[in-house]
């Protein structure tokens, strides 16, 4: 027989939005659960160096999010090992269960599972990701400047990393399968006309390639779609800006969503379109995805989840 669980405020996640949420849930005595998920601590726990944490010039992924969870446990939020199944909203109390068995049950729910960015798939990606290879231009362009770069991608995302990256860098690259881009006019125009970046059309993303003592990227191997041709162009940072995915499995067929997945939320708010259910962080954020707005966005719900707890009671 499975374990119940009730909770007047479930959180679901566990990055900064989550545990954001549990420390100021905690302050207003609500007693709340957060349960971690697969990954505890979110994308933050595959970064290295966060140099734009307010208080910290420099600060480890996986550090800051230890800190994060460690205050969250402090001010009194109640924090599970486990990975929420199935959620069902179509009555209050919400109900969740967990690889574990566990059924919880509560008054309301923070929603604060995040997003992922996509990738290509590829060993040698996956080998630098963190030490070379990010999908996070805002994060890490600052340890590209004067030096060259490559952007991989055809879209908004892909065309704004490589705007950005140009602040920074001394070249940027645009590798793209395609000889368009998918991006608004006015971003093509933007990267068109700047004389830092050098589109590479009908090209792919063959190989990183870099060293090992320490781990750093090198260049990269793009391969042309049309002849096979294989180009060796040499960079220190190689931004994937294929696109991110939100994490909205649980909810994609109880809440509204749009944009790919990402849930909606009212204006000015982390409301749902479900009363009791609110939603934070790069969950619902497709345009900032930074864990400083992730945090505000689990204060915000936190606050949200009180105020509606007190108005039903």
């Amino acid at each position: 027989m499975s374990d119940t669980h009730h909770t007047r405020v479930l959180i679901i996640g566990s990055g900064p939005a989550g545990y954001t949420a549990g420390v100021y849930a905690s302050r207003a005595m609500l007693e709340p659960t957060l349960v971690q998920g697969i990954q505890p601590g979110g994308q933050l726990t595959i970064t290295t160096e966060v140099e734009n944490w307010p208080g910290h010039k420099e600060v480890q992924g996986p550090d800051l999010m230890i800190q994060m969870e460690e205050h969250a446990r402090e001010a009194g939020t109640n924090i599970i090992a486990d990975h929420i199944s199935s959620l069902d909203l179509s009555k209050r109390p919400f109900t969740a269960i967990g690889d574990t068995g566990t059924t919880y049950t509560a008054d309301a729910v923070v929603l604060a599972t995040g997003a992922q960015a996509k990738w290509l798939g590829m060993q040698t990606e996956e080998k630098f990701k963190g030490f070379g290879v990010s999908a996070c231009a805002t994060c890490d362009g600052f340890f590209y400047r004067g030096q060259e770069v490559v952007v991989v991608g055809g879209g908004n995302s892909a065309v704004e990393e490589a705007l950005f990256l140009t602040n920074f860098a001394s070249k940027v690259t645009l590798i793209h399968r395609r000889d368009e881009l998918r991006s608004e006019k006015i971003l093509e125009h933007r990267l068109l006309n700047n004389p830092k970046i050098e589109p590479l059309w009908f090209n792919e993303l063959e190989e990183v390639y870099g060293t090992d003592m320490p781990l750093g990227v090198e260049g990269v191997k793009v391969k042309n779609v049309k002849t096979g041709e294989i180009t060796d162009i040499p960079c220190k940072g190689v931004f994937i800006a294929i696109g991110h995915s939100p994490a909205s499995e649980l909810v994609i067929d109880q809440l509204e969503t749009h944009m790919g997945g990402y849930v909606v939320t009212k204006p000015d708010s982390t409301e749902t379109s479900i009363p009791g259910v609110f939603a934070a962080g790069d969950l619902t954020d497709y345009k900032y995805r930074q864990a400083v707005t992730s945090a505000g966005m689990g204060c915000m719900a936190a606050l949200e989840a009180e105020r509606f707890l007190a108005a039903d009671e």
